[in-house]
């Protein structure tokens, strides 16, 4: 069975950093695609970031670059999303999310790429 579990969500003042993990079981996350996602109130679910097989290529968001850095550690089957200068616009659920890409060029950045799902974990970016 699959399963993606996010942790490291916080409340964090503006400015402030977090570094949110996702630990991957039943699957081995070095064939697969990583991608973060985020839903704040009242608004739906968009991309923020992705890695490949290997995560040596990102794709970010607009809103995440140069903020924001995905990175994998797949012999720990575990990704992670380090977040920082927060604003109060990245308050929201951050969702994880495993694609079974073709190859290692693969940064999917479209909820429908992706085959699992974590259940999210809450950021709260305060003054």
């Amino acid at each position: 069975q699959v399963s993606l579990v996010e942790s490291g969500g916080d409340m964090v003042q503006i400015g402030g950093s977090l570094t949110l993990s996702c630990v991957a079981s039943g699957l081995h996350l070095g064939r697969y695609a990583i991608g973060w996602f985020r839903q704040a109130p009242g608004k739906e679910r968009e991309f923020v970031a992705s890695a490949s097989w290997s995560g040596v290529r990102t794709y970010y968001a607009d809103s995440a670059k140069g903020r924001f850095a995905v990175t994998k550690d797949n012999a720990k089957n575990t990704a992670y999303l380090q977040m920082n200068s927060l604003n109060g616009e990245d308050t929201a659920v951050y969702y994880c999310a495993a694609d079974s890409a073709y190859s290692d060029y693969d940064t999917p950045a479209f909820e429908s790429e992706y085959d699992y799902w974590g259940q999210g974990t809450q950021v709260t970016v305060s003054a």
